[in-house]
């Protein structure tokens, strides 16, 4: 799965660290979604959109191997 994480942070001008407090978790955890090394759960998925106020699928999309 990709992500478009890091655009979306920067349109809002978060920094990793921003985002992680504004959702519970750590910067490293950000870090990870935004490099693609972790898939989040589906409530982190959900507070991420709260965050950015768009849904889910604008920012994380399926790739053909998922």
């Amino acid at each position: 799965m990709k992500n478009t994480l890091k655009v979306q942070r920067a349109i809002l001008d978060l920094t990793q660290d921003d985002l992680a407090k504004k959702i519970g978790v750590s910067r490293q955890t950000i870090n990870s979604i935004e490099k693609n090394r972790y898939v989040p759960s589906t409530v982190l998925a959900l507070k991420l959109s709260s965050v950015f106020k768009i849904p889910v699928n604008d920012f994380f999309t399926l790739e053909e191997d998922d």
